[in-house]
């Protein structure tokens, strides 16, 4: 802001601007509380951004470089063997949707069925762990490390445990009348591939919906009983609405976990069953053959599905996956809108119950 010195008549002074410094109010210092903030964060993350660079993004590229080039062998224009690969462009990708489509299809449907069955069947089996860990039983500790034991055990020995039981003389046959062939290639086999997933993956989702169970104050479930909301009341209108985030959570990382299987199918029914043959064991198949080109782009294929799926996830379900900013918004705000609700029912609820009964 400027301002001048008034002159007088008899006064020979040249008038001179004179500037005011505006006061410093608390918007400018939020301003640059708040980007010191940031830049601070950014420097904490940056190592871990410099990790996913080498270990995602470095890896991602060079599979899409790789899946351009085609196979050693002789140069059909030259009648000279290629002593590297040559340059192929999309043909790669126009032989797998192509020439190899039928394989390339049945590979796509048998993950996504697995993914479909394994999620959804792991899902009711783990919340009902969930909910059995977060009751107040006695051997409670005992309960908790007997579910979380099949997580723990890693897939290839996993796999190789239920091999014994779904032999043509294991227990499976033993408890089952008649005789299964379930490693053979056939339904059977998808049947055991969904049993054995979903026995060694449910504990997670039941350990990552426990941990949202126990968010969750026992005011909340006393207000619903004042009120005379019943088990399954509580369950519907209580526990699932406020483990939702949680849950929805286990859900994406399943989700993306199965369809990327691979060591559980090859190891309990083998290669080149058609029946269990997912995505990774085709692109598996062409690097075993030294086809680094054709499962370079199996790969990229596979890579482009599951991304597309994680996007979905974040685009429709986002706002219950990260809970919600405020008390208006969707997610949190919604969960803690019904908490205060119930809880102010509880408050409030209880003492009209007793009125009510000693006027009758």
């Amino acid at each position: 802001m400027l301002d001048t010195t008034t002159r007088g008549p008899d006064d020979d002074s040249v008038r001179t601007p004179r500037t005011t410094t505006p006061k410093k109010g608390p918007g400018r210092r939020t301003k640059r509380a708040t980007a010191g903030a940031g830049r601070l964060a950014t420097l904490l993350i940056s190592p871990t951004l410099l990790v996913l660079g080498v270990v995602i993004l470095y890896p991602t590229i060079m599979a899409i470089h790789t899946s351009l080039f085609g196979e050693k062998g002789i140069d059909p224009e030259t009648g000279f063997v290629n002593e590297t690969e040559p340059f192929v462009g999309l043909d790669n990708y126009a032989a797998i949707l192509g020439s190899r489509a039928d394989e390339f299809w049945n590979a796509f449907w048998n993950t996504s069925y697995f993914t479909v069955t394994t999620v959804a069947l792991e899902t009711v089996i783990g919340v009902g762990m969930a909910l059995i860990m977060h009751q107040a039983l006695k051997g409670r500790a005992l309960i908790r490390a007997s579910i979380l034991i099949p997580w723990a055990i890693p897939t290839a020995v996993s796999a190789l445990l239920w091999r014994w039981v779904f032999n043509t003389d294991g227990v499976a046959n033993a408890m089952l009348p008649g005789t299964t062939l379930w490693t053979a290639d056939g339904v059977q086999a998808q049947f055991a591939v969904i049993i054995a997933e979903v026995w060694k993956t449910a504990p997670f989702v039941g350990l990552l919906t426990l941990a949202g169970l126990q968010l969750i104050p026992r005011e909340v479930y006393e207000a619903a009983r004042v009120d005379g909301a019943g088990a399954v009341g509580r369950f519907w209108h209580i526990t699932l609405p406020l483990v939702k985030p949680a849950l929805l959570v286990a859900v994406l990382f399943r989700t993306l976990d199965a369809l990327r299987m691979f060591d559980l199918p090859y190891i309990l029914i083998g290669a080149q069953k058609d029946s269990v043959e997912t995505l990774s064991m085709l692109a598996q198949a062409e690097a075993s053959n030294v086809n680094f080109g054709p499962a370079s782009a199996y790969a990229v294929l596979l890579f482009v599905y599951v991304f597309l799926i994680a996007l979905a996830f974040i685009r429709l379900l986002g706002a219950d996956l990260v809970g919600g900013e405020d008390d208006t918004g969707s997610g949190g705000g919604r969960r803690r809108g019904l908490l205060k609700s119930l809880a102010g029912r509880g408050r409030t609820g209880a003492p009209s119950r007793r009125k009510e009964a000693v006027g009758a």
